[in-house]
């Protein structure tokens, strides 16, 4: 294991959270988890690769969308167990509701409203129905 992970404070279940910044604009685009396998992975493709918790493996943002993230720098904070991608946006979709960013709820007036338009149905993305 590269030395650069060592430095990282991975939780119980060997995972660090990563936000994920497009480059350009600084727009926060989504939030996932990644293991020192997926960092390892992402350094040296020089693309974003996380852990999904669910599927309990590796995920290649963009392997079934296109919308693949160009990684172009990753900063560790200060306590040395949060991440932040800095990433080129393929596509410009992020999220998986098919829009630009996974932070579309706006707290307004105690209730949550969507703030981004659906840029590209899910279902044409992913194939589903």
């Amino acid at each position: 294991m590269s030395a650069f992970s060592d430095q990282i404070k991975w939780n119980k279940d060997g995972l660090v959270p990563v936000v994920t910044q497009d480059v350009t604009s600084r727009v926060i685009l989504m939030h996932a988890w990644a293991n020192k396998e997926a960092l390892e992975n992402s350094v040296k493709d020089g693309h974003a690769v996380y852990w999904s918790r669910s599927r309990r493996s590796l995920w290649r943002k963009g392997e079934k969308s296109g919308n693949t993230q160009k990684l172009v720098d990753i900063f560790l904070d200060c306590d040395n167990d949060a991440l932040c991608y800095l990433v080129e946006q393929a596509g410009g979709i992020a999220c998986h509701t098919g829009r630009k960013s996974c932070f579309f709820q706006k707290l307004t007036n105690g209730e949550w409203v969507n703030s981004e338009p659906v840029l590209k149905d899910p279902a044409l993305i992913y194939g589903k129905s």
